[in-house]
């Protein structure tokens, strides 16, 4: 299956996403430190945003085939960039916080699932991911 994107330049380093086959629509600018003002997500940020949604989003499905509730799960993402040997991400870390009520079978099934994203998959050996869990009560 393909999903098309159409990107709009508008000006001042920011650009308009639209997602065609639902008609969402996002803005990105430049970041601070690249000569944006930081306004929205920048792309880079969006890849962050990306891998944190997918890894969640990834281990809900298999949560949901075998009746696990992960209900209020959260994740933050950290970005770290490089400029060596050019601009690029070069760290990603995940911190997810998953319910404590979870046992040690579902936690083994569902760490084994938030490996498995295809954003993870689709980073280059430029940037490393690093996911962290842990479980809180919620």
């Amino acid at each position: 299956m393909s999903v098309r994107i159409e990107i709009q330049y508008e000006g001042e380093l920011q650009c308009t996403a639209v997602h065609t086959l639902s008609g969402d629509r996002l803005r990105t600018d430049a970041p601070l430190d690249n000569r944006g003002r930081g306004e929205h997500f920048s792309p880079t940020d969006l890849v962050a945003a990306a891998l944190g949604n997918c890894v969640v989003t990834v281990m809900a499905i298999v949560a949901r085939d075998r009746d696990i509730d992960m209900t209020g799960t959260r994740a933050q993402v950290t970005k770290e960039m490089s400029a060596v040997p050019r601009r690029h991400i070069s760290k990603l870390t995940v911190d997810l916080v998953l319910p404590a009520h979870l046992g040690p079978q579902a936690r083994r099934v569902l760490e084994r699932a938030a490996h498995t994203c295809p954003v993870h998959a689709s980073l280059g050996p430029g940037t490393v991911v690093d996911l962290r869990f842990a479980y809180e009560p919620v």
